[in-house]
């Protein structure tokens, strides 16, 4: 929900830098833009390009299995998430299809 509410505040944010760069505020309008840009392409960044799907599931202790499952839409597999509870890091494994 954080997402949405961010990606949604950056499209705002780009969309009101355009307008104001057309009615002829340039310095406020440049920095809403970019950081209306910023803002979105990071979300759009991290939701669908940055995620690598990976065969196996990672080693070691710290990695716990998450119950969250989802279908990669770029890929169309259905992924299940692992999380390490020392670094925070995610990772995406492939459910194997029986």
């Amino acid at each position: 929900m954080l997402r949405n509410i961010v990606l949604a505040l950056g499209g705002a944010l780009f969309v009101t830098g355009i307008l104001g760069l057309l009615s002829g505020h340039y310095a406020t309008s440049a920095v809403m833009l970019v950081w209306g840009g910023v803002m979105a392409f990071g979300i759009v960044y991290e939701r669908y390009l940055y995620k690598t799907i990976v065969e196996k599931a990672p080693d070691g202790k710290h990695w716990i299995q998450t119950p969250e499952r989802f279908v990669d839409p770029k890929s169309g597999r259905k992924v299940v998430v692992w999380y390490n509870t020392l670094t925070g890091e995610r990772s995406y494994v492939v459910i194997p299809e029986d």
